[in-house]
């Protein structure tokens, strides 16, 4: 079993920042790449960024500039450090990672988290 734990959501102020967390744990053999997602109230998930396991990254264009995704692959987790924030930042942001488990290595097969409440106030 794996499990994608998401945390640091909250609320903000318009022109904070608010830094992310995405720890994936369990039968784990490798994880490829992990994303970030969000969801504002009404409308569809969209992708925020994504890095593979060679810390390659790409952005919406909406947040080139203000975030960035890293991650520590020792530790199974992703980070998203988000800047200058906007009241159209506020969102359920959901974690995944696509992961190789241990009894499967040949799969790839990818984990959500349950999503972190991020709002920014104006």
């Amino acid at each position: 079993q794996v499990q994608v734990v998401e945390s640091g959501g909250g609320l903000v102020q318009a022109g904070g920042s608010l830094r992310l967390s995405c720890a994936a744990s369990g039968s784990i053999f490798s994880i490829n790449a992990m994303g970030w997602y969000r969801q504002a109230p009404g409308k569809q998930r969209e992708l925020v960024a994504r890095i593979t396991s060679g810390g390659s990254t790409n952005y919406a264009d909406s947040v080139k500039g203000r975030f960035t995704i890293s991650r520590d692959n020792a530790k199974n987790t992703a980070y998203l450090q988000m800047n200058s924030l906007k009241p159209e930042d506020t969102a359920v942001y959901s974690c995944n990672a696509d992961v190789r488990p241990l009894n499967n290595r040949d799969y790839t097969f990818r984990h959500w988290g349950q999503g972190t409440q991020v709002t920014v106030s104006s």
